[in-house]
């Protein structure tokens, strides 16, 4: 049997790949926006398959509960609570210590407040619809873990800002969001599969928040030289309206 420190082990390993991958460089700009999504969506796959009744990854949730269970049934530490939020205010602590990041502090903020509701859409959604009873048995909200969700979000913000400044940055992100999917291991409040589907959610939901924010923006302050119009139309004894885009 696998041991509880390996399982662990992996695990930790397993969410660090982001980070390792901020690293890697592609052979063009097309093929990595493509590769980074890679890894979050191997995550979140993980955590679907766990949903099954009976296969390994649901097998490895229920052994390694028990495990930690065994070994540290009194186990409390909420530092959780705040940690996942520590990427995204280093953000803002970064910027008013005068080091700019890719975006205006506006910008960001409008990203990161689109990375939050998308992640806490799905997220939230998700539990809601999943009903998975958390290994405490305190309720069935477990999947996936939002607490993971978010600090993978704001390690991902932290390392969109700063990635062009210095790759410590995000390792140091994901390291925070690393830990603290492990605390929701360690507190009994999630599975490993809800954690690792977390932090999938997260990564996805900023990723998605800095492809949606230009095209917003760009639509909220009209568009630069593109207009639109709406005029009344008559045709074949139909009134109406037509939607005219210029440029």
């Amino acid at each position: 049997m696998i041991s509880k420190i390996s399982k662990l082990g992996c695990l930790c390993f397993i969410l660090t790949l982001p980070r390792m991958a901020l690293s890697q460089r592609a052979d063009s700009a097309y093929t990595q926006k493509i590769s980074s999504f890679i890894i979050p969506t191997v995550f979140l796959s993980y955590g679907l398959v766990s949903l099954g009744r009976h296969n390994f990854i649901r097998s490895l949730d229920l052994t390694t509960k028990d495990e930690l269970q065994e070994d540290h049934p009194i186990f409390a530490m909420h530092a959780d609570n705040y940690m996942q939020y520590a990427p995204a205010v280093a953000v803002y602590a970064l910027n008013f210590a005068g080091l700019k990041g890719r975006h205006s502090l506006a910008d960001a903020t409008g990203i990161y407040l689109i990375t939050e509701g998308i992640m806490g859409g799905t997220v939230y959604g998700l539990k809601k619809d999943v009903h998975r009873l958390r290994p405490d048995h305190s309720a069935y909200t477990s999947f996936p873990s939002g607490h993971t969700a978010n600090a993978f979000a704001s390690a991902e913000f932290l390392y969109q800002e700063y990635k062009d400044i210095s790759p410590w940055y995000g390792y140091a992100g994901y390291t925070v969001a690393t830990a603290t999917g492990v605390l929701r291991l360690y507190n009994n409040r999630h599975w490993i599969s809800d954690v690792v589907a977390g932090a999938g959610f997260g990564i996805l939901s900023a990723k998605a928040a800095y492809f949606i924010y230009p095209k917003l923006k760009k639509w909220i302050m009209g568009g630069g030289k593109q207009q639109y119009s709406l005029v009344p139309t008559y045709q074949l004894h139909t009134y109406g309206f037509a939607f005219n885009e210029t440029f």
